[in-house]
C-alpha cells in the first residue's frame, strides 16, 4: 500500500485542525498522545469521540485524576457541547456536576436520595449533609 502525502487529504487535515483548536490542544498536534498531560488527553478523548457524532454522550468521572486548571479546561469543553448531544455523567465532584447539569441524580450507598435541577440538589438537606458539608 503506497502512503498519500497528508497534503491529498486536505479537507480532513483542515477538519482535524479545527477541532484541536476547538479544544486547545492546536499546538500539541505534532505530539504523541502519551506525551499530553492527563487534562489534555482527556480533551482529546472527548474530542475523537464527539469526531464520531455520537447521539449521546456518557462519560464515567471525567474530571478523576486531574489539576484544578485541567478540570476546569473539561468542564469549558463540556458545557460548550451544546444541547444536541445528550450528557450523562457520573462524577463525584458535587461542585462541578452541578455547574454542568440540567438535571441530578444523588445516589448514596446506590440508593436514590434526591433528583431535580441543581438548584433543588443544592437545597436538599439530605444531600447538604452527606455531600455538600453543610447543615
Amino acid at each position: 500500500m503506497a502512503l498519500r502525502p497528508l497534503r491529498a487529504y486536505g479537507g480532513l487535515h483542515d477538519e482535524a485542525l479545527e477541532r484541536l483548536r476547538s479544544v486547545g490542544l492546536e499546538g500539541r498536534r505534532a505530539d504523541t498522545a502519551r506525551l499530553l498531560s492527563n487534562g489534555e488527553q482527556r480533551r482529546l478523548e472527548i474530542l475523537l469521540t464527539l469526531a464520531q457524532k455520537p447521539r449521546l454522550l456518557l462519560l464515567d468521572e471525567p474530571m478523576a485524576g486531574l489539576s484544578p486548571g485541567e478540570r476546569q479546561a473539561v468542564l469549558a469543553l463540556l458545557g460548550n457541547i451544546g444541547r444536541d448531544i445528550p450528557l450523562v455523567m457520573i462524577e463525584h465532584d458535587m461542585d462541578l456536576a452541578l455547574d454542568l447539569a440540567d438535571r441530578v441524580t444523588v445516589l448514596h450507598y446506590g440508593e436514590v436520595i434526591a433528583e431535580g435541577t441543581p438548584a433543588e440538589i443544592r437545597a436538599n438537606a439530605m444531600v447538604q449533609e452527606i455531600y455538600l458539608g453543610e447543615e
